[in-house]
């Protein structure tokens, strides 16, 4: 799903994008959803979706 938001959010540009699809997966996305997402392994999602994820952890959000 992560991937589905970063590629319907990259026409905004890829930094708007990654900030985007960071906010969407904190704001909208529940709990096991997001924990899943941190645990998976990032080689699998597109680079936007990859750069949001990286940016919630550093962010400490990745809760």
């Amino acid at each position: 799903m992560a991937n589905q938001i970063a590629v319907n959010l990259a026409a905004q540009g890829e930094a708007e994008a990654i900030a985007q699809t960071a906010e969407h997966i904190a704001r909208f996305w529940e709990p096991r959803m997001k924990a899943g997402i941190f645990a998976a392994d990032q080689a699998q999602l597109v680079p936007i979706a990859r750069a949001a994820i990286a940016r919630l952890m550093e962010e400490g959000r990745a809760a």
